[in-house]
């Protein structure tokens, strides 16, 4: 039986830029509730070594603790697998639901040891210095991915061929159902229903995806597929990148780390905060403050009110940050009016209104005008595309009353807009009306 003892030590491997094998970066240890983290010598010595990320792990000699009130270091957070992963790892090493009386407390990195080798950004976990050894996908069609998804759902046994197949995807974030798939030269991530889902989620974040691009943003690209009577949803993998002598890995850090949080105080994140480090340690600052402002407009235009902090990222070169393309914007099941985003976006301001995020363009060196501007062309565009992308992806008419007017601008978009936005209130409601039908 797995205990929070069964793994004391791990070694982490990294990929450093525009190579196609790993190296041994250094080694992670327990010490009580933490992980400690120590650079190898030889790492150390190397002329093109990079520090994993300098905020909290410099590239100097000796053991780094993680930062007041972290167990672990919130960069090496970012390689471990979040809900959905830690089900199938539960699942296997178990053989109980994640939420059955009895499971034991599975320590943290024995999740990291545990989970597929293809992970995000540039490091994979290993309990060997000397030798990698990758932990690989089986192969397996979409129709035996989506069998296991479902078996693990109902915490039910998977054979050894499956097991290995869908553990490939344990090591993405997460909570919903997904496995990667490697295609000549692109990798993809794929996601499934859930047994949970009380519409076509599948397909709304297809949908959502895609009018982001349309308004301009710079969004992993997507695809539609299906199995098994099933849509699968294939997201490109923009961390890596082939070339003649194998594949390359890019370095990503989350906003949950770059704010030197846990999920413990996610709660906490903050839209002004990411701001302020974008001003000061990102490469095209300017471009990349009016990128995330259009995200956060689209998150509330489009219902996405899960946009936590782990949702954000940007590749790391060792040196600065740049913003990855958007991923995983996926409205969220809406019952009434009023909600909140995830982040903090104006001070103690959440709420999921035009209004909110009006208040906080300075932040984002945008004028109030220029703000306005940006809110009004996506409006436009999602209710230009919407019938377009909505044929694409062969959504229900059902499914696509369902969508628009309540995830998709919904009213409460527009709730505490001042007389002097009437014009973009007015639009707004054209817009609704439009894609309501």
């Amino acid at each position: 039986m797995t205990s929070k003892t069964d793994a004391t030590e791990a070694y982490v491997w990294i990929w450093l830029p525009e190579e196609t094998e790993p190296v041994v970066a250094g080694r992670l240890t327990q010490d009580g509730d933490r992980l400690l983290f120590t650079y190898g010598a030889s790492y150390r010595e190397r002329n093109d070594a990079i520090p994993i990320y300098e905020p909290e792990l410099p590239l100097q000699r000796g053991t780094i603790a993680p930062k007041p009130g972290l167990s672990m270091p919130s960069c090496i957070r970012d390689g471990s697998p979040d809900a959905w992963g830690r089900r199938v790892i539960i699942n296997r090493l178990t053989g109980a639901k994640p939420d059955a009386a009895g499971v034991p407390d599975i320590s943290e990195l024995t999740y990291l040891l545990q989970s597929g080798s293809d992970r995000i950004g540039a490091l994979d976990f290993q309990a060997s210095s000397q030798e990698y050894e990758p932990r690989l996908a089986a192969e397996a069609s979409f129709e035996e991915l989506l069998a296991a998804a479902e078996r693990v759902e109902k915490g039910l046994p998977l054979t050894p061929a499956l097991d290995q197949a869908i553990n490939h995807g344990t090591s993405i974030g997460g909570a919903r159902p997904k496995a990667l798939i490697d295609g000549d030269d692109t990798k993809f991530i794929a996601k499934f229903s859930s047994s949970t889902d009380t519409h076509s989620v599948v397909k709304a974040e297809f949908i959502a995806m895609k009018l982001a691009a349309a308004c301009g943003l710079n969004t992993a690209p997507v695809s539609l597929t299906h199995a098994a009577g099933k849509d699968v949803l294939l997201i490109e993998r923009f961390d890596r990148k082939k070339i003649a002598t194998g594949w390359t890995r890019r370095a990503m850090v989350s906003a949950l780390t770059m704010l030197g949080l846990d999920e413990m105080m996610a709660r906490y994140a903050s839209y002004e905060d990411l701001a302020e480090l974008i001003r000061h340690r990102f490469t095209d600052p300017k471009d990349t403050l009016r990128e995330l402002y259009g995200r956060i407009c689209f998150n509330i235009l489009c219902g996405n009110t899960d946009d936590h902090a782990r949702n954000h990222a940007a590749f790391w070169d060792g040196k600065a940050l740049t913003l990855t393309p958007a991923y995983d914007i996926c409205p969220q099941g809406r019952a009434g009016g009023e909600a909140s985003q995830a982040m903090l976006i104006k001070g103690e301001a959440r709420a999921s209104t035009i209004a909110t995020i009006l208040a906080a363009a300075a932040n984002f060196h945008l004028t109030e005008e220029e703000a306005a501007s940006l809110i009004e062309k996506q409006i436009a565009n999602i209710a230009e595309s919407w019938r377009a992308v909505c044929e694409e992806a062969k959504l229900s008419p059902v499914d696509q009353r369902l969508l628009a007017g309540r995830q998709f601008l919904n009213p409460y978009c527009i709730e505490g807009l001042g007389e002097e936005h009437a014009a973009l209130a007015a639009r707004f409601e054209d817009a609704r009306a439009q894609i309501v039908g």
